[in-house]
């Protein structure tokens, strides 16, 4: 299958479910608590982690050109305690607020190798929030998975977003074709693995007769795909076989 093309409106639609799950987490939690998918991090540094790329999205999209921004927002002095989670509030739906009125076509800068338009940060700002949600969720220890449709296209951002960019968690050399699937929302991806560079098949055009020498094929459901790619969990999760040390390479986070 080929992969799932999103829009503005699924996009902002799993913006508005992730961020209240997100909130209900933190405010579960101790804001001292350590947050076990992010080493290092407890809860209210996830708290201000999430707050600050939604200002420096809002300072940054709302521009209407293309050029990188040259200044980020000074974050020091950042609330605590309670503060912080009615900061981050209005910090979401500030990002809300604003995504929502701009054309999605807008010229908008990124740093991926994708149309320079509003409509990436979107996209990128529910991945964003959905990942740090179920980051927040193992702080309490009650996780629920990422929903079949957008981790299907957080695994696509992955592939046609994050590797493309040199973004790759282990930028080692390595070659072949990788094959994953996502056994619960009817999607697959053929990932060519070219030295430290790679290439996201188009599966439309690949017939089922075709050969793609596969070198390493990892199923599971979506949201167990698209974790394992931000290294969230381990592949063992997953159906994995063959040359299983490719996967390495597409690790991201």
């Amino acid at each position: 299958m080929s992969r799932l093309h999103g829009s503005k409106d699924f996009w902002l639609g799993a913006l508005r479910a992730e961020g209240p799950m997100f909130r209900a987490a933190v405010a579960e939690a101790p804001l001292d608590s350590p947050v076990p998918s992010c080493p290092d991090w407890t809860v209210v540094d996830l708290v201000h982690h999430l707050g600050a790329v939604y200002v420096w999205v809002r300072e940054s999209v709302g521009r209407g050109v293309t050029d990188p921004p040259t200044v980020r927002s000074d974050m020091t002095g950042r609330p605590g305690g309670d503060e912080a989670i009615v900061w981050w509030q209005q910090e979401y739906d500030a990002l809300l607020t604003l995504l929502d009125g701009l054309d999605p076509e807008m010229p908008a800068w990124n740093w991926a190798p994708q149309a320079k338009k509003a409509g990436f940060w979107s996209r990128r700002m529910a991945h964003e929030t959905a990942v740090h949600r179920w980051d927040a969720q193992m702080a309490i220890a009650s996780v629920e998975p990422v929903e079949a449709k957008l981790a299907a296209d957080g695994i696509s951002e992955v592939l046609d977003s994050w590797l493309p960019a040199g973004r790759r968690r282990a930028p080692k050399p390595a070659y072949g074709v990788v094959h994953l699937v996502a056994t619960d929302a009817d999607q697959e991806w053929y990932v060519r693995l070219r030295g430290e560079g790679m290439a996201l098949l188009d599966t439309d055009t690949i017939l089922d007769s075709d050969d793609h020498h596969t070198r390493a094929v990892a199923a599971g459901t979506a949201s167990d795909l698209l974790l394992c790619l931000y290294s969230r969990v381990d592949f063992e999760v997953l159906d994995i076989s063959g040359d299983t040390a490719l996967l390495d390479s597409l690790l991201i986070g």
